[in-house]
């Protein structure tokens, strides 16, 4: 099995920054993609942001352009994701994310969620 543990959760005030980290262990041998969803009771998870291995450019919400940045090394389990300019709609359970690519297949792995609150 591969784990993720996620850290850097909290509650700020709005225009405030977090950064969070995640790393993964375990069974890993070629892992794709790593990234960040976020989810509220009652929606949908959406995806934040994430990297690729190959890819040229980092994929990012609309929501989150030009406030969140992703950032990390694939090739060392590790993938951050720095928020600044902090909103209340930011507010969620972050989740961290890994693909990798195993016995003629991908396989997704999620790690168990931290909290972000946005609030005066």
């Amino acid at each position: 099995q591969v784990q993720l543990v996620e850290s850097g959760g909290g509650s700020v005030q709005p225009g405030g920054s977090l950064r969070l980290s995640c790393a993964a262990s375990g069974s890993i041998f070629s892992i794709t993609t790593m990234g960040w969803y976020r989810q509220v009771s009652g929606k949908q998870r959406e995806l934040v942001a994430s990297l690729t291995t190959g890819a040229a450019t980092n994929y990012y919400h609309d929501s989150v352009k030009g406030r969140f940045t992703i950032s990390g090394d694939i090739a060392k389990n590790t993938v951050y994701l720095q928020m600044n300019s902090l909103k209340p709609e930011d507010t969620a359970v972050y989740y961290c994310n890994a693909d990798q690519y195993y016995g003629g297949g991908y396989h997704a792995y999620w790690g168990q969620g931290t909290q972000v609150t946005v609030s005066s």
